[in-house]
């Protein structure tokens, strides 16, 4: 393990628990939500706001900064962290989830992933080795592995070609990973204190979540993700599914849950075990005139606030709810102003940031289940918009 890598956890309440996650650019208290900077930045928000409301970790797009302005690029200004003006802890994906996003676009071997860029179509491969060799140089703290994603549903057979890939692809990934930090490859890495985190898929098939964490477990990381949820199945059996595979990974490892998701799933899923979260869902809702409050959702762009003088939520203390009227973000959303964007992504993102500090003192508290329960009456999936 990286030495300045580290995960100890401080609290419990149920399978739900509190710790800290240290890496190289820093101290990530947890549970935490990451902010997606997909290619460098969390759209219309900047890095001192993101801060200032919270945020002690972003996670970035390895596809997207591949392709544009380049990982060699990065890697020769000095990595990510420099690159953007970034001095707190960074995560890199693998790129996986976007290429499966692709559809036509690529093809999935033995060797990785062929496929053709959404910008110019021009052809690429992802391979385990490159993309271990593509993160080193962005030289983010955390670095995901290349797996393989499916889509909801999958028969059993797509189900088990997935998961026997992705751990083939777990092995060479850690192998060229070990060689590369310990400079035995070497690739122009730009972080030499960085960790790398398995995936865990299965789709929603029990059985082969098991496998899948036991040969990700056999590989060994310093993390493990679970991948290939919240993708069309039912919320009620994204739980299920998180709670089976959560309670076989290592307690003494961070849990990451990928790309999840609303309010409702990031508590559910604290009660389940998980230690990490990112979503774009924050920003693009907000993009979409959507606000999430302690009293609910809330679309902006509804004709009965034209004349709401009251704050978006009352209880928040984010520069937007300090600062600005329901009736005016309406007024920014409809006349298509840019900086109703990044009002509406600041409150949203602050939202998600404040609700994970909350869950972390319900947790050393010994009331996150009370906490549980309120939560669910305000954002359960049936709940109403505000």
């Amino acid at each position: 393990m990286s030495h300045a890598f580290g995960f100890t956890v401080t609290d419990r309440s149920g399978r739900a628990r509190a710790g800290e996650l240290m890496t190289a650019h820093g101290l990530v208290p947890t549970p935490a939500f990451m902010p997606v900077a997909t290619r460098g930045a969390v759209k219309g928000v900047q890095h001192g706001d993101l801060v200032a409301a919270g945020t002690t970790i972003l996670l970035a797009n390895t596809y997207h900064l591949h392709l544009r302005p380049g990982d060699d690029r990065i890697g020769r200004l000095g990595g990510l962290h420099r690159f953007v003006g970034w001095n707190l802890p960074m995560l890199t994906d693998s790129g996986g989830f976007q290429v499966y996003s692709l559809g036509a676009l690529r093809r999935v071997d033995e060797e990785g992933v062929r496929f053709r860029s959404h910008l110019d179509g021009a052809a690429h491969q992802l391979t385990p080795e490159s993309v271990v060799d593509i993160q080193a140089r962005l030289g983010a703290d955390i670095a995901m592995v290349l797996d393989e994603c499916l889509a909801y549903p999958a028969s059993e057979r797509e189900v088990r070609t997935a998961v026997e890939r992705t751990a083939r692809w777990a092995a060479r990934a850690r192998e060229r990973f070990m060689a590369v930090r310990d400079g035995r490859i070497r690739v122009g890495a730009t972080n030499n204190e960085q960790a790398q985190f398995g995936i865990v898929q299965g789709g929603v098939l029990p059985a082969w979540r098991e496998a899948s964490v036991e040969a990700a477990v056999g590989v060994g990381f310093e993390g493990y993700a679970i991948g290939g949820l919240s993708v069309g199945e039912p919320p009620a059996l994204m739980y299920d599914i998180v709670e089976h595979t959560a309670s076989g990974l290592p307690a003494d490892r961070p849990r990451y849950l990928m790309g999840v998701g609303t309010p409702i799933d990031l508590v559910e899923s604290v009660a389940r075990g998980i230690d990490l979260f990112d979503c774009v869902l924050p920003t693009r809702n907000a993009r979409n005139g959507q606000l999430f409050t302690r009293n609910g959702r809330l679309n902006i762009k509804n004709a009965r606030f034209a004349d709401d003088e009251r704050p978006p939520d009352p209880a928040c203390g984010c520069p937007t709810c300090r600062t600005c009227s329901r009736a005016y973000l309406r007024h920014l959303f409809t006349v298509q102003e840019m900086n109703a964007a990044t009002l509406n992504s600041l409150h949203n993102l602050y939202f998600y940031l404040d609700t994970l500090s909350r869950v972390r003192e319900a947790i050393k508290f010994g009331s996150f289940e009370a906490f549980r329960q309120d939560f669910r009456r305000t954002y359960s999936p049936g709940s109403l918009d505000s």
